[in-house]
């Protein structure tokens, strides 16, 4: 083997050494250095970050081991957007670490970063079986962070489901996978088996068990069960991380999977063909989403099923196959990645100060933090797609690249969802500034590393909408796939 092929693995080999060089750290530091991990975590991953936006990571599509990991522009920037939405999430965790989690500080920051390498690899995949490698690798850490807060029993229940149906999920998609190694010449590369994928009855169960197993990953109905009590039980850092970089990954890989080994089944000509069972799926978890989201009273139920019908908006790229597809899916995903996480990190602001989740105990919030209800109703609002926000762009680009591919229908109910979205979203509205409360959170003061990463957010999901280059960058690195 040609061990030069790793230097093609720059994000992994960057990733790698910074956990290396932090796991060497947690075991050196004694007790009383111990109070400088966590801002040594912070550097050393920010340099990784800014090491990766280096122009000299973007050099064209390459290969390495045969086809089995595959890089190129616009796997570099999802990479790259992952890694910047895991600094913001460093930057909310670090008081809540200081305060709640002194004793598992080390293992947060080396757990994220495990579950962001196994992201990596399924970003790259040039194969099902690196593809199945990096999910695992990103899930079961991910497991161990929901589980992180040992004092609260909401969090070890809500890790019990979550890798009791990561573990049926991955055995579901393992058996699949395996049927499409055996009924396509005995290969997992996508290559070979776009080749030998005829869409025989035997291979679409494959591909359907394949699909269900993905459709965990991304909380896609009628696989979300999961989601609202495990983004509820885990410690709200980690619920952050879960809802945008987790879905993030997933929602790319699944793409490139979909039109990389099954591009050459003709899509439009059988019921059982993935875009119509896919077409089904994203109106179902749309709407789904957002008829549950109305009757949440917890903050993060209330997200995790905003999330769910975000799932759905973002599968509206898959349905075109086209580089506008991708395009509009990366850029809906990066739009996402600044409102969610700030929404996100308005309440673990709070919660750290107050302890308080639940919607009813936001009423009068303008009138004791009107920065915070100010920045939560922005990111509402995004989330919503309601111009001039970056959020409604988002959806803009992602319902024409559907259009494009015919799907009318699918954009008219989607768009008719939104209606339902906006209704929910401005539910938070209407507490933070209409309702009376007789005893509202008390005014705080935001800690500095918060209030970083509460800013960049907000400047995100304001300003990305306006910065036309950046779509049309994406867009020009999607051809190149």
């Amino acid at each position: 083997m040609d061990y030069s092929q790793f230097l093609l693995m720059t994000p992994e080999v960057s990733l790698a050494l910074t956990l290396i060089v932090l796991l060497v750290a947690d075991l050196v530091m004694g007790d009383k250095s111990k109070q400088y991990f966590q801002p040594l975590a912070l550097v050393l991953f920010a340099i990784h970050t800014a090491y990766n936006f280096c122009g000299d990571n973007l050099a064209g599509q390459s290969e390495a081991f045969s086809g089995m990991y595959i890089t190129s522009n616009i796997h570099v920037f999802v990479k790259n957007m992952l890694n910047v939405g895991t600094l913001l999430v460093f930057l909310f965790s670090f008081e809540w670490n200081k305060k709640e989690n002194k004793e598992h500080i080390a293992e947060f920051y080396l757990l994220m970063m495990a579950t962001l390498f196994g992201m990596y690899l399924m970003i790259s995949c040039g194969d099902f079986l690196l593809f199945y490698i990096g999910l695992e690798t990103a899930s079961i850490p991910m497991a161990t962070l929901v589980a992180l807060n040992k004092k609260r029993n909401e969090s070890a229940e809500a890790a019990a489901k979550y890798i009791l149906t990561a573990g049926f999920s991955s055995s579901v998609m393992l058996f699949g996978i395996s049927l499409i190694y055996g009924s396509c010449g005995g290969s997992l590369y996508f290559c070979d088996v776009v080749k030998n994928f005829t869409a025989e009855p035997f291979q679409i169960m494959a591909m359907i068990f394949f699909m269900a197993g993905v459709a965990f990953k991304i909380s896609l109905v009628p696989f979300h069960l999961w989601t609202a009590d495990t983004y509820q039980g885990a410690p709200t850092s980690v619920t952050a991380y879960l809802s945008v970089m987790s879905k993030g990954a997933a929602a790319f890989a699944f793409m490139v999977i979909m039109w990389k080994a099954f591009s050459n089944v003709d899509v439009k000509s059988t019921f059982i063909s993935w875009t119509n069972i896919l077409w089904w799926v994203i109106v179902i978890t749309i709407t789904v989403g957002n008829i549950f989201a109305i009757r949440q009273k917890n903050l993060k139920r209330f997200l995790a099923f905003s999330s769910i019908s975000q799932a759905g908006y973002i599968m509206l790229g898959l349905m075109s196959g086209t580089a506008e597809g991708m395009g509009s899916m990366v850029y809906y995903i990066l739009v996402y990645l600044f409102t969610n996480l700030g929404a996100f990190g308005v309440i673990s602001n709070i919660e750290d100060k107050s302890g308080k989740v639940g919607m009813d105990d936001y009423n009068g919030l303008y009138e004791t933090n009107p920065k915070m209800a100010v920045v939560m109703m922005l990111a509402m609002f995004s989330l919503a797609g309601i111009p001039p926000f970056a959020g409604f762009w988002s959806k803009f680009f992602i319902f024409a690249s559907a259009a494009q591919a015919g799907e009318y229908l699918l954009v008219f109910l989607a768009l008719a969802n939104t209606i339902i979205s906006l209704y929910y979203y401005l539910l938070v509205v209407k507490a933070m500034f209409i309702n009376k409360s007789d005893s509202p959170i008390a005014t705080f003061k935001t800690d500095t590393m918060s209030l970083i990463g509460i800013t960049v957010c907000t400047v995100g999901f304001l300003f990305l909408g306006f910065i036309s280059g950046i779509y049309e960058q994406i867009l020009n690195w999607s051809f190149g796939i």
